[in-house]
């Protein structure tokens, strides 16, 4: 038979007290118990006469759980506002009876701190009058609003570019051939072009085709300062910028270079290579004539898009060409889906050929050839319109006689 044993009680257990009170943490934000709410003075609440005092809307409880002050400011102002077409409109404004002078306000209200502000001199209660939109309730006045398109400057056309079908000045200038569009604009800037006798410093400036153009005496210092430089341009150098480690043609631009029998006599300055570009181009693997220049005109006579200036070179091939592919390097070949200008080609010996173009595709000698099975081996160009390579030594170059044209 199993005996148990009790054991005794705690004295807490026990309900005996211990002498030592438990231990609750001290909260601030909690009221006491004992005492009533108090009543925190946070909305306007007037009590007119025959009337029930206006109680605040419904707590908003997603919030803080606040009322909504700005409905219970509403209701205020409509009871402190003398006049009930103003109700909502929030405060008193200048030349208005103040509003504490008002006998509604002194009587059984109590107005929050942050609902009164200063403005304009005046004390105002509650939100300002709305400025844009809004409904009548709310204090808004509808304004006058003119709805006729054609007398409301609101419903005016935005403004159209003046003239856009006539050409740009520089443009015309360049068409003309005065000088490139790049320089027409720094005339135009430094005033040096003249319109119909009218001075004109404005870039983008229209004008009629059939306008006169004239440039003042500045222009022609201006142009006799460039310079054009032609080169027997060896294999090895690019044309334009330098690429995959070859050197630009214009390196060889220099004093130690020039042809000795240059009829010219002019000495060179290195100012003469500031704006120097190729106008037009020769593979790196050609040789022969290529122009250099300063002179906005000639870089557009050479290669601008309506350019005929003829182009010679000597091509030197390998492979059978018969009569037929013959005539077709004459005429009759395209090249990215574009058919090719009449050329006039013609056999220079037994394995050279004569090219005479006026257009300069990318490659397209080597190009024209691949299409007829010839293998272009040596590349040189010796004519361009009137200016012709001579006996210019490859690698040397020379300036352009004050005589010689393109």
């Amino acid at each position: 038979m199993a005996t148990l044993k009790l054991r005794e009680k705690l004295p807490a257990e026990a309900g005996v007290k211990t002498g030592k009170p438990p231990v609750r943490r001290a909260d601030p934000a909690k009221r006491s118990r004992a005492a009533p709410p108090a009543k925190v003075p946070l909305i306007a609440e007037t009590r007119l006469p025959g009337n029930q005092p206006n109680k605040a809307s419904q707590r908003n409880h997603r919030h803080d759980g606040k009322p909504h002050a700005f409905k219970a400011n509403r209701n205020l102002n409509a009871a402190l506002t003398p006049n009930p077409s103003l109700a909502g409109r929030g405060a008193y404004s200048a030349g208005r009876e103040p509003a504490a002078s008002h006998p509604l306000k002194a009587e059984n209200q109590t107005i929050h701190p942050l609902s009164l502000r200063e403005r304009d001199g005046v004390r105002a209660v509650g939100r300002d009058t709305p400025r844009r939109g809004g409904k009548q309730r709310d204090g808004f006045e509808p304004g006058h609003f003119n709805k006729d398109r054609a007398t409301n400057p609101m419903f005016a056309p935005k403004p159209v570019a003046g003239q856009p079908d006539l050409p740009r000045l520089s443009k015309r200038m360049a068409e003309l051939g005065l000088c490139s569009r790049r320089e027409a604009d720094e005339w135009i800037s430094n005033g040096w072009v003249s319109v119909d006798g009218i001075v004109i410093d404005v870039l983008g400036s229209r004008i009629s085709p059939d306008a006169k153009i004239e440039v003042s005496k500045e222009t022609q210092k201006h142009q006799s300062e460039t310079v054009t430089i032609i080169l027997h341009k060896p294999i090895g150098y690019v044309s334009g910028q330098a690429e995959d480690g070859h050197q630009p043609a214009i390196v060889l631009i220099h004093p130690d270079n020039q042809w000795q029998e240059d009829s010219t006599r002019k000495e060179f300055k290195r100012g003469y290579l500031q704006g120097l570009a190729p106008a037009g181009r020769l593979d790196i693997d050609s040789t022969g004539l290529l122009v250099l220049t300063q002179d906005g005109r000639v870089a557009r006579q050479l290669i601008g898009d309506d350019s005929s200036i003829e182009k010679e070179y000597l091509v030197r091939v390998e492979g059978e060409l018969s009569d037929a592919d013959f005539k077709r390097l004459n005429h009759g070949l395209e090249l990215d889906s574009v058919v090719l200008k009449p050329a006039k080609v013609s056999w220079q010996n037994e394995d050279q050929l004569r090219f005479v173009l006026r257009e300069g595709r990318k490659r397209q000698i080597c190009r024209m050839c691949e299409l007829v099975g010839l293998t272009v081996v040596g590349l040189k160009r010796v004519r361009i319109g009137s200016v012709t390579l001579g006996k210019l030594p490859m690698g040397n170059w020379r300036y352009l006689k004050p005589g010689e044209r393109f």
